[in-house]
């Protein structure tokens, strides 16, 4: 049956499709098409009863949450391409664990809404509103200073090895450096170091040129 995304080459389904890419695993993508609501109809919602993509399957196996199903990828396919978690000792899994619910909690939050008030909402023609940008800029901006002062000690959040706590930016991180948030994260060097590496990679550079093929 194989590995299928159901989903858009865009925002979440990019972490679960960069997971692919680094563990070197075929999958089919599904598209979905979300301007008809398809989302939000049968047969989608047999895999995601949210409504949201992305929706996963591997054989038998269905999945929804794009951090979920990175894990599965992660920790299932352990013996191909990159490995994306750190299990060398209880510190390095503690480190492991709390960067990744740093991004969930504490930057994709506020990211999210910054990208969708400084590029989503100009796609759509609607008028940002700079008093959500200011406010959210200030936060992310606390967000990022915490960032700096962990990679000045550590090439990655996780250790020295790229790992899903790096992986799971990677959405957010691109759309921030198409819009006036870059210079939050040019300010800071080692944050900036730590962007331009992840966003290099070969497997992110593979997921985000997939916007291509549906065009």
């Amino acid at each position: 049956m194989g590995i299928k995304v159901h989903g858009i080459p865009h925002g979440a389904t990019l972490r679960v499709l960069a997971t692919l890419h680094e563990k070197e695993i075929d999958f089919e993508l599904v598209p979905i098409d979300m301007k008809s609501g398809a989302h939000k109809q049968q047969p989608f919602l047999s895999l995601n009863p949210f409504g949201q993509v992305p929706a996963f399957e591997d054989g038998d196996l269905k999945l929804f949450e794009s951090r979920a199903i990175s894990k599965y990828i992660a920790f299932n396919y352990e013996g191909n391409g990159t490995s994306l978690f750190s299990n060398k000792d209880a510190k390095q899994i503690a480190d492991f664990a709390v960067w990744m619910e740093v991004e969930a909690h504490q930057f994709d939050p506020v990211a999210t809404k910054l990208n969708y008030e400084l590029g989503y909402k100009l796609y759509l023609g609607m008028e940002t509103d700079n008093t959500v940008v200011e406010e959210y800029g200030a936060k992310l901006a606390k967000v990022l200073d915490v960032y700096e002062a962990r990679l000045a000690t550590s090439k990655y959040l996780a250790g020295d090895s790229f790992t899903l706590a790096d992986l799971h930016h990677l959405p957010a991180l691109k759309y921030m450096m198409l819009n006036k948030m870059k210079q939050l994260v040019d300010e800071r060097p080692h944050v900036s170091a730590w962007c331009k590496d992840i966003l290099a990679r070969p497997a992110w550079v593979k997921a985000w040129a997939m916007q291509n093929d549906l065009n």
